[in-house]
């Protein structure tokens, strides 16, 4: 066998063509595409206008972004991508799942049968934008924030795929602009809402919502957070909660004290010695479930447009209320600058007014 090498460009890219002839005399054209950035493309075919054909049509889809080096993208659906991601990676997670199940389930319903390689900017962004509107189970209607979380979770799907099982070459969420968010609200409970609230918890059927919603009143930390909490993480004896993993990555401390100190140790004497989860679920694996618990509470309550994640609103705003500084809030809540903390700015105008008060009196006599 001897091979004829033949080199042509299209556009910008550079694609080679090998006649290889063997010794019954039959040829075949090898095609080899290298572009910079990318591992060459390699195919072959019995004619030269197959080779130069597939060669342009490579280079287009690399030039416009919808080349798929795998094959398994152009094989596989969405639907099969979206139980293995649950298999691999959500059930084996340390954290509450419940949310990123139904925003799975709702992709799953709206691009399962597509496969990989035609799943586009275009179409996650139609359907993302179908979302604006409607209304969950809840009958709360879906905004802007949480449409954005629906993204970021099919995100991490894809993220997933090409990273660690390679089946794309790139992820087409990373394409879709976030939808613009309203400002940070500033949510928070009167004495007798938290009271109306606290009461609804004590009478739940969950026996875990009622020292769960004071954690995150006393402490500020988010649900994840307390959910994830292993018993190796709380020091009773120190007044202390480590948190491993939090939203920006880094270790934090929270101070348990007071009511929440004494809760704490009540429920220890009675805690489940065969799993490390401060609130366990059925399952020794994972963190308990509190979705139905705490919104039949919020209903019971009576309370209007109130969130699990208000509480952490609350107690930072209860922080400035009672003379926090915004320094002294960031740290409780883990903020590195100040700038999700000015949202309270207003909440602890009479401490400022105390501080340059003593200021002008030092000064000015």
């Amino acid at each position: 066998m001897f091979v004829v090498v033949i080199h042509y460009l299209l556009g910008y890219y550079m694609a080679t063509i090998e006649k290889r002839i063997t010794e019954d005399g039959t040829a075949t054209f090898r095609v080899k595409v290298r572009l910079k950035g990318h591992p060459p493309e390699t195919a072959s075919f019995i004619r030269l206008t197959d080779a130069k054909h597939w060669a342009q049509n490579t280079e287009s889809a690399i030039r416009e972004g919808r080349h798929f080096r795998s094959s398994k993208a152009k094989k596989h659906t969405f639907s099969w991508l979206a139980d293995k991601y649950i298999k691999e990676i959500l059930n084996l997670s340390n954290k509450e799942t419940d949310s990123k199940e139904l925003y799975i389930k709702y992709w799953r319903d709206k691009i399962g049968d597509y496969v990989l390689a035609d799943i586009t900017p275009a179409l996650i962004s139609e359907h993302r934008n179908n979302l604006l509107g409607l209304e969950n189970k809840y009958k709360r209607k879906i905004g802007a924030s949480t449409a954005n979380r629906y993204t970021t979770a099919l995100g991490h799907i894809f993220t997933v795929a090409v990273k660690q099982w390679e089946l794309l070459e790139s992820n087409p969420v990373h394409k879709v602009s976030k939808l613009s968010e309203p400002r940070g609200r500033v949510r928070f409970l009167s004495d007798k809402e938290r009271n109306a609230l606290l009461i609804a918890c004590k009478n739940s059927e969950n026996p875990y919502l009622h020292i769960i919603v004071v954690l995150a009143l006393s402490t500020a930390a988010r649900k994840d957070e307390i959910l994830s909490l292993k018993w190796q993480d709380v020091s009773l004896e120190r007044g202390i909660i480590i948190l491993h993993e939090t939203k920006n990555g880094e270790r934090r401390s929270l101070a348990l004290q007071g009511y929440a100190k004494q809760l704490m140790c009540e429920y220890s004497k009675i805690r489940r010695l065969d799993c490390d989860y401060v609130f366990p679920s059925q399952k020794k694996n994972q963190p308990i479930d509190i979705r139905t618990a705490w919104e039949n509470a919020v209903k019971n309550a009576d309370l209007e447009d109130f969130r699990f994640h208000d509480l952490r609103h609350s107690a930072a705003s209860y922080l400035a209320m009672n003379g926090a500084t915004l320094a002294e809030i960031a740290e409780v809540l883990g903020h590195k600058t100040l700038q999700m903390v000015k949202r309270y700015a207003h909440l602890s105008e009479a401490h400022t007014s105390k501080v340059v008060a003593s200021m002008n009196k030092k000064i000015f006599g």
